[in-house]
């Protein structure tokens, strides 16, 4: 095939894994002439072949990033280009596949050269043929599906520090949420999360209806930022063709925003703020925009893990994502933090597909512990507490125990109930200032403090 396409032997240039090498002017009017983002292939002196994505036109010259690296390129290499983007393979049979950033398996299994390819990195889906957000992803982890749910078509990303067993609560959502086809997307991640993740579907058992998409630290930057798009391609696809619910897990997306500064300072950019490329939040957006409800399909519903530099939530990559997403997870000290955590389309399903006393037990439980961590603040500062301090004490800490320990798994009926025991055992019935149809039907009677 490379003998028929034409080639580009005058490479300029070569710094880190970007190559320019310029092209004649009527280069453009030939059929496959260089286009943003298409691929190319470079062949080396030695007859080695290398893909690389073209990343920037300018003049008469061409920057093409290199997937696998610069390194055995020569100035005396050649330059093809394919005319058309990348693409990734779409059918049944991705399902329990593993792929790295250029789409290849690397798990082994059966050759997919001739399975159907789809296109990455399109547009989003027109927003006419979009629903409203009104279905609840079940997790059974309460202080997601009590406090702040998970609804289909939700784009939220997971705030955290590095430290934080975010891989392994990112990975019990997969198991556990009430999903068609998990997709997951693994950015620089050490061999030892990608083992954490790829274990963790297969014992649960869901790794026939997972697709896994993994860039580890030792591979190419470039590849970084293709996963993303990958993941998203074919969760399109499954949601819009096969009316899937689909869940895509991305981590970390800091890593997939280091690789794009890290391009940009390459292709001699003007660096914004800390140095990373002034269209970030464009580019964040793009990937998250992605998350869609359709009208005539499935969804698609967008969760990933945006790790904090130095817990700085003002830092660009975690700022931006939050003018983007309908809300955040905030893990820190292995607990789901109540007050840093923010889902903004809970109100579309609290009380209307789940049981009618969930709003008033989300509000009061908050409002119980808010008022435990103040008495947790007199009782440091050796003031003199009263004995509803005390209970707000207790409350407090069987509310961690109980619901904040991101370890604890249960369906939401039943965190519910546990909910209404847990302040049973700390106050009566006339303080928790809840409708008494609610308490009535709901409140345990044989509590020790309804007459205290």
């Amino acid at each position: 095939m490379l003998q028929a396409l034409v080639r580009y032997s005058k490479i300029v240039e070569i710094i880190g894994d970007i190559i320019r090498v310029q092209v004649p002017e009527t280069a453009h009017q030939q059929q496959n002439s260089p286009c943003f983002g298409d691929l190319a292939v470079v062949e080396n002196s030695n007859g080695s072949l290398s893909l690389a994505q073209v990343i920037n036109l300018k003049s008469n010259t061409v920057s093409l990033q290199v997937f696998r690296g610069t390194k055995g390129i020569s100035t005396n290499s050649s330059v093809s280009f394919l005319g058309y983007p990348m693409k990734v393979t779409y059918s049944e049979n991705i399902l329990g596949r593993v792929f790295r950033g250029t789409g290849e398996p690397i798990d082994g299994g059966p050759e997919l050269s001739h399975d159907p390819k789809v296109t990455i990195g399109g547009p989003s889906v027109n927003p006419m043929k979009r629903i409203l957000a009104s279905k609840m992803i079940r997790t059974n982890i309460p202080m997601i599906d009590i406090f702040n749910c998970l609804v289909e078509s939700q784009k939220i990303p997971i705030f955290s520090v590095s430290g934080e067993p975010f891989n392994a609560f990112l990975a019990r959502i997969g198991v556990q949420a009430e999903a068609d086809i998990v997709i997951f997307g693994g950015l620089g991640l050490i061999f030892d999360d990608y083992y954490l993740f790829h274990q963790a579907f297969e014992d649960a058992g869901v790794f026939a209806r997972t697709v896994m998409f993994v860039n580890l630290a030792s591979d190419p930057i470039v590849e970084r930022t293709l996963i993303p798009d990958m993941a998203l391609a074919v969760a399109e696809h499954f949601a819009t063709e096969e009316g899937k619910r689909v869940l895509v897990l991305l981590s970390d997306m800091t890593a997939f925003a280091d690789a794009l500064k890290e391009i940009s300072i390459s292709m001699d950019q003007v660096p914004a703020n800390r140095g990373y490329p002034g269209d970030l939040y464009s580019q964040l957006a793009r990937r998250y925009e992605k998350a869609a409800d359709y009208s005539q399909g499935g969804s698609v519903t967008v969760l990933t893990v945006t790790t904090m530099p130095g817990d700085d939530v003002t830092h660009p990559v975690p700022d931006n994502t939050g003018y983007i997403t309908e809300g955040q997870f905030y893990l820190h000290d292995g607990k789901l933090d109540p007050f840093g955590s923010l889902s903004r389309l809970k109100q579309n399903v609290i009380g209307k597909v789940t049981r009618e006393d969930h709003n008033q037990i989300m509000n009061t439980m908050i409002r119980f512990y808010s008022g435990a961590r103040d008495a947790q603040q007199k009782q440091a500062m050796a003031f003199e507490l009263s004995d509803y301090d005390h209970k707000l004490l207790k409350f407090g800490q069987l509310f961690e125990k109980r619901f904040m320990d991101i370890n604890v798994s249960l369906p939401l009926e039943k965190a519910l109930d546990l909910a209404w025991q847990t302040l049973s055992e700390c106050f009566n019935s006339q303080q928790l200032l809840i409708k008494k149809s609610l308490i009535d039907q709901y409140f345990p009677k044989n509590n020790s403090n309804q007459n205290e």
